[in-house]
Formats: C-alpha cells, structure tokens, sequence
C-alpha cells in the first residue's frame, strides 16, 4: 500500500510562514491603536488616578513627528474660566503640554514650566496646558500649587488627545509661529532644556 503523501501543494510550505509575517505585522502596527483606545476608555471611566505608572514618562527624549498642522484646540480655562483657542495664538511660538495632577514627572517639572513661561512674557511665546485622565478639582489644584499662569484647559472625553495622538504624561508638542507642530518631546524638562528650545525655534 502505498503511505499517505504528507507533503503539501506546491507553495503552501511557503503561504503558511508568509501568512504568519503578515499577521505579526499587523499586530505590531496595530498595538498603538489598541493601547490609545484602552487609554481613552480607562480615561473615560472617570477613575482619575496614576495606573501602575504606565502612564508616566520618567525621562525626557524627543520623538519623531511629522510637520503638520495642529490640530484644534478650544476649551474654558481652568481657573479664569475665559475660552481659550489655540488657533488665536499664530504668529507665536506655543507649547502645548499634556499633563495629569498625578503624574510624578508632571509634578516635578512643573515649577520649571512656570518659571520659564513668566520669564519669556512678551518674548512670543505661549504656553497651552492640557490635562487629561484628570479630576477638575485635582488639575485646579496642581495650576494653583506651581503657579502656573498659562492657560491650561481639562480634556475628559480624549478630544485633543486622539488628534495629537497622546499616549502618555507628560507630552509636548512644540509649535512653530504659523501653527505647525514641528517638535514633540516626551518626560519631564528642566528649565534650561526648556529656555533651549524656545529660543531654537524662535530663532528659527
């Protein structure tokens, strides 16, 4: 009798491991989506709070971005109440910040970020604050602890932080004088580092 012929059609020895590369590409370009929406949802929930500090950047390190223009942002201040729109702010250098009143890296960036805001006054330059994952209570009070005098606007459904593509706290997104985001820069600043950037772009 002849034995079963084992051997598969002709290609299929080669369809299987080519099948299995495209599904492992398609999971890898597919977990920042996955991650962005478990991030969006937790946020939603309204359960305010470092989770696990997956969330934090603890070192600060540029990231690659693309130059474009940035998306809209238009909200109440925290604390004047006044709307704040950042598409009024052409013709100035902006940084925008995400940040969340739990963060550590936030905490300890943050009288830095207001130091640096007070002393470039008048110089072109504006700071926008964007708290997410956060209480109103809780953002209130950190704007009120460090001093920060630049408006800062609460984010509670993931409106801005989806077109940004937020991923974690803190993140910056720095714009140039036509409203083009032409750097981002993840983790925590320094003063100095900050005053460096700043005066790149506004020399730019």
């Amino acid at each position: 009798m002849t034995p079963p012929d084992d051997t598969l059609p002709n290609g299929a020895n080669s369809a299987a491991p080519s099948a299995r590369r495209r599904a492992a590409l398609f999971a890898l370009a597919m977990a920042p989506f996955a991650a962005l929406i478990a991030l969006l949802a937790w946020g939603q929930a309204g359960d305010a709070g470092n989770p696990g500090g997956l969330l934090v950047h603890s070192e600060s390190g540029d990231v690659e971005v693309a130059v474009r223009e940035a998306p809209p942002i238009a909200g109440a201040d925290l604390v004047s109440g006044a709307q704040v729109e950042l598409a009024s702010l052409r013709g100035s250098v902006v940084m925008v910040d995400f940040w969340s009143s739990w963060c550590v890296s936030c905490k300890a960036e943050a009288a830095a970020l207001a130091q640096v805001y007070r002393e470039y006054a008048g110089a072109g330059v504006e700071f926008v604050g964007v708290s997410i994952w956060d209480r109103p209570e809780d953002a209130l009070r950190h704007i009120e602890q460090y001093g920060a005098a630049y408006p800062n606007v609460l984010d509670e459904s993931g409106e801005w932080v989806v077109p940004y593509g937020v991923l974690g706290v803190p993140e910056k997104f720095f714009l140039d004088a036509e409203g083009r985001i032409v750097r981002k820069v993840n983790g925590p600043f320094t003063a100095e580092r900050l005053r460096a950037i700043l005066d790149g772009l506004l020399a730019a």
